[in-house]
């Protein structure tokens, strides 16, 4: 492109291929400013307009929208959930990365570790909540975290034997259901009684059960039988021992008298029981409500006052690589020649992680940071696919929130994009100041 010169004035050759350069530079870069535009200023511009209009888009409210967020429950309750991702994750994913960066430097094999921990970055986080909402599943034969808890405390603590056994009715005991049931006439030693309960599944029965068989009793003794009350096929008479039915072994059994336990004994193979040396007088007979406790079922993870902890969970999980990968680069950066004086004039491992290698590290931590940052602002994903519908408004934060109120049943577009608005301008500070210092840091 020729330019159009003065008559008698002189070309300068620098300047006209400067020009031509910046002209260049124009044609080439007009492209991305107008993909930039389309696809950021315009949305942005278009956001905040329509977020001055209600839900119909035809009646103007000004701040109307912006009022709505300060008053709806279920929005405060998403900047609430925004903070606390803003204050936790960066912080446990920099120090997690911190951790694991030093770690790796002293094992011996960091690559293929590294590698590990980067691989669920690989993963949409549309395929990492799928894997953490069945890890978090209620249920511990589907959820793993859940099979792992209750495996640890069936380990560590007694699991009640007959969760779904009840006494007969009208055979001598009473209690509500789940126990504790005990005998509706009073005992004395030298008796035997007789213990029959139902609701007890064949498969469910104890691999050790025998043949139900009263014990008989001494002069000073309680005994008797506890047993399931129901024979094969569907014969006996209910309230005695039948052939063919069992005992009911491990059924924690206790002598009641005055309101405290006088004497306790456990059911043998055959459902049979004693209390010995007992003092004349009455008692009752009781089968404690531990013998029909419903079994431990895990920790509700995707319940209300955990669910925001365990999709943070989830997020670590996916993140972790990306940190520990950039502090690991910038680990590797250190000058050796600093720690090793450090070590050679006495300094701990401590004192120079502490004094050294965290200082030199700062810049890099504070990217780290800052980007950990911007990105949880935004976090999604996550959020929608793993919390459950019930618990969703509990988990939301402002981009599900913002989603929710505009598409997902709300309709109501004007306060959805005055959420856009305000989640922009909480991101762009931090975008900012990771501008200005990656300006500083290359000056």
């Amino acid at each position: 492109m020729a330019d159009t010169l003065t008559p008698g004035a002189a070309v300068n050759p620098r300047r006209l291929a400067h020009r031509r350069k910046r002209r260049l530079a124009v044609v080439f870069v007009l492209p991305a400013l107008l993909l930039l535009g389309a696809l950021v200023v315009y949305p942005v511009v278009f956001s905040f307009g329509r977020s001055l209009f209600d839900a119909s888009g035809e009646r103007f409210v000004g701040a109307g929208n912006y009022a709505a967020i300060l008053h709806d429950p279920a929005t405060l309750k998403a900047i609430r959930n925004s903070t606390i991702w803003v204050v936790v994750a960066p912080v446990l994913l920099t120090g997690l990365g911190l951790m694991l960066a030093v770690l790796t430097e002293k094992v011996r094999w960091a690559t293929a570790f590294k590698l590990v921990l980067f691989l669920p970055m690989a993963v949409s986080f549309l395929a990492a909540g799928i894997v953490f909402r069945l890890a978090y599943e209620q249920d511990p034969g589907r959820g793993v975290l859940n099979a792992v808890v209750v495996g640890v405390h069936d380990t560590f603590g007694d699991t009640a034997a007959y969760p779904t056994a009840r006494a007969r009715e009208g055979q001598g005991l009473t209690g509500a259901a789940g126990g504790p049931y005990r005998t509706e006439e009073a005992v004395r030693p030298g008796r035997s009684v007789s213990l029959g309960l139902v609701g007890v599944a064949p498969d469910a029965m104890p691999a050790d059960a025998r043949p139900a068989a009263a014990a008989a009793p001494g002069p000073h003794e309680i005994a008797g039988v506890v047993y399931l009350d129901f024979a094969p096929g569907g014969a006996g008479t209910p309230g005695r021992v039948d052939p063919g039915e069992k005992g009911l072994p491990g059924m924690a059994v206790e002598a009641v008298r005055d309101g405290r336990v006088a004497a306790t004994a456990t059911a043998a193979a055959d459902g049979s029981f004693r209390f010995t040396a007992l003092a004349d007088g009455e008692y009752t007979v009781r089968l404690p409500a531990a013998n029909f406790a419903a079994p431990y079922q895990g920790v509700n993870w995707l319940g209300p006052a955990l669910v925001t902890p365990a999709i943070i969970g989830a997020y670590l999980w996916v993140w972790t690589g990306f940190a520990m990968v950039l502090i690991g680069a910038g680990l590797a950066a250190i000058p050796r020649d600093a720690l090793e004086a450090a070590r050679m004039d006495g300094a701990t491992e401590g004192q120079i992680f502490r004094k050294i290698t965290v200082p030199l590290l700062a810049p890099v931590l504070t990217v780290v940071f800052v980007t950990l940052v911007i990105n949880v602002m935004k976090v999604f994903d996550l959020v929608y696919i793993i919390a459950p519908g019930p618990v969703q408004e509990e988990a939301n934060v402002l981009a599900t929130r913002m989603w929710l109120v505009s598409f997902g049943g709300g309709n109501d577009q004007g306060l959805g994009s005055a959420l856009s608005v305000v989640l922009l301008l909480l991101v762009v500070p931090a975008m900012v100041f990771n501008i200005r210092r990656h300006r500083r840091s290359g000056a």
